[in-house]
């Protein structure tokens, strides 16, 4: 008993360890793939920032140069000319959203002012003494006595003689511009030369200060804060509790800001990351320990398998007995359905042979008078030619003798196109001329239309024969039997007309159209003995369409039947020949 649990116990252990081993490593390759992507997918949210806050910041910019050379400043020295230029820079700043737009002499004196926000003079400010050299001049600031930051662009305005005689300041208040992306991205901040926190998405971190020699802010209070910095590869996580809005963990991200004198600085949640690794760490723990099972059962499976051959190899020798038993009835029951579809394929021939012999039936009076019309003539034109030469006139006796050959040829393609559509055709399918079999359909159903007074419209393809698959016999019985039932259904009217169009497209088809009143039920025309003459009618059974149904299927190809706006229309699909289908 021993020795039978102990292989087992060694396999589960050590099944147990790969797993362990193996969602280690992929619980720290994950970990590290996932911070790469957040890493990246956190450049881009801070870089979006950075370029937010600089393309709002650079319209006060643009609006500074612009003023700056506005005519209005020009004559500030008069009391007329401050109300005025007064009211062009509160106009300004009501229109920009600037907290405040002033204009100051070379001595740093506020000369006109939108709101009055600074002292009358600032000549102190570093922006000033940087447009004073002829620059543009730029300062983020908390006002004094108040948390209100402002950022300040001062553009220098020159004098006839080159030389700076004055600076328009243009003050945005950084609460407006920070409106705009407040909450929309994870934590990010900017902090300002001093490393003053001058602008966030989150109002907890305004007016900390970074620390210097090491990462991490302290609070606006001075007290340093809690924090704890980790590195994987080339990431930088924080662990701190710095604020309930702020993630425990987060990547920390930096970027420098040159245009605007500042750094940006996210914080990003890795929780995302570390979910995503566990996700793959249990996938593939998973997959170990389906693995790890499937190998149990596998040896569990082997040990049974030994027990179970014996009585599988008894069951297998009962199930032979009895399968050779089913066997020999299987055989008989074949052979039983074999004799059947043969009874039924002798019924199916014997029934398409009298259908052709009923089409005979009902054409042999035209038949007979074909035949007898080329005989009295044949008899009439020798009684001719005899008399022709008794005259001496052997060119009107050979005119006599071509008539009776011509009229001879009319008579052997008769007799032959009744034989062989009076023939059992007995030969597999094969390529057939599509052209010769309804030319030949044509000339057997010729006497009928002619009595019936019914035009034929078919005009031959000028390509010539048109080879299809089929039976010569079959499928000129089958344009037998929809020119017949096309002259059966146009009885009852005046004008008659049959016309048959063969269209050599991709899918080859034929179609033949009356001009009668059309199908009362088109879906039950190929069914057996569905017929609109009336019971007991000598005109047929109602097996035409039926049979023509059935050939036309033994061919690959299809019939179909549905009205038109003067009759009905019947089209026959059939299936070019080609040699690989011999082959």
């Amino acid at each position: 008993m021993l020795k039978t649990r102990h292989p087992r116990l060694a396999l589960i252990l050590g099944v147990a360890i790969a797993i362990a081993l193996l969602s280690a490593a992929v619980w720290s390759s994950g970990y590290r793939q996932a911070l790469t992507a957040l890493a990246e997918r956190s450049a881009s949210d801070l870089a979006l920032a950075s370029d937010r806050v600089s393309t709002q910041l650079q319209i006060y910019r643009e609006q500074a140069v612009l003023v700056a050379t506005h005519p209005a400043l020009r004559r500030l020295d008069e009391p007329v000319g401050r109300r005025a230029a007064q009211a062009l820079l509160r106009g300004v700043a009501d229109k920009t959203g600037a907290l405040d737009v002033f204009y100051a002499d070379a001595q740093g004196q506020v000369l006109a002012a939108a709101e009055g926000v600074t002292s009358p003079s600032v000549a102190t400010s570093d922006y000033f003494r940087r447009a004073m050299q002829g620059a543009m001049g730029t300062e983020a600031r908390v006002l004094a006595g108040s948390d209100r930051r402002v950022y300040f662009f001062a553009a220098p305005d020159f004098g006839p003689d080159g030389r700076v005689r004055g600076t328009l300041v243009v003050a945005a208040d950084i609460e407006l511009v920070e409106q705009t992306w407040r909450g929309s991205l994870p934590a990010v901040y900017f902090t300002i030369r001093d490393g003053q926190v001058f602008m966030s998405n989150h109002s907890e971190l305004l007016f900390w200060q970074r620390e210097s020699t090491r990462p991490g802010l302290r609070a606006a209070s001075g007290a340093p804060q809690p924090l704890r910095v980790r590195h994987i590869g080339s990431h930088e996580i924080w662990q701190q509790r710095w604020s309930p809005y702020l993630p425990n963990q987060a990547l920390h991200l930096g970027i420098d800001l040159p245009a605007i004198d500042m750094q940006g600085e996210i914080l990003v949640d890795i929780a995302p990351a570390r979910r995503l690794a566990a996700l793959q760490t249990m996938a593939m723990a998973a997959v170990g320990l389906a693995f790890g099972t499937i190998l149990f059962l596998v040896a569990e499976r082997r040990r049974t398998l030994a027990a179970a051959n014996a009585e599988l190899e008894q069951r297998v020798d009962t199930r032979t007995r009895a399968l050779s038993e089913a066997n020999v009835q299987l055989r008989r029951e074949v052979r039983e359905r074999k004799e059947a579809e043969a009874a039924l394929k002798q019924a199916q021939a014997e029934l398409v042979q009298a259908d052709k012999l009923s089409a005979l039936g009902q054409m042999s009076a035209g038949i007979s008078h074909e035949l007898n019309q080329p005989l009295m003539a044949i008899q009439q034109f020798a009684e001719n030619g005899q008399a022709f030469l008794e005259r001496g006139k052997a060119e009107r006796a050979g005119e006599n003798l071509t008539r009776i050959a011509q009229m001879s040829a009319r008579m052997a393609r008769i007799i032959k196109n009744l034989r062989a559509f009076a023939r059992n055709e007995s030969e597999p399918v094969g390529r057939v001329d599509l052209v010769q079999v309804i030319t030949a359909a044509v000339e057997l159903t010729e006497t009928r239309l002619r009595d019936h007074d019914v035009t034929l419209d078919w005009q031959p393809p000028e390509a010539g024969a048109i080879w299809v698959r089929g039976g010569e016999v079959r499928l000129t019985q089958v344009f037998v039997n929809l020119i017949n039932n096309a002259v059966d259904a146009m009885m009852g009217q005046d004008d008659r007309l049959v016309r048959i169009v063969v269209n050599a497209g991709n899918r080859l088809t034929v179609t033949v159209q009356d001009i009668g009143p059309g199908l009362k039920q088109p879906e039950k025309v190929f069914e057996p003995f569905y017929s609109t003459k009336a019971v007991g009618s000598s005109e047929g059974m109602g097996l035409g369409l039926s049979i023509s149904y059935g050939l036309v299927q033994s061919f690959g190809g299809n019939i179909r039947g549905t009205n038109t706006e003067h009759g009905a229309l019947f089209t026959v699909e059939l299936d070019y020949w080609k040699e690989e289908t011999a082959a």
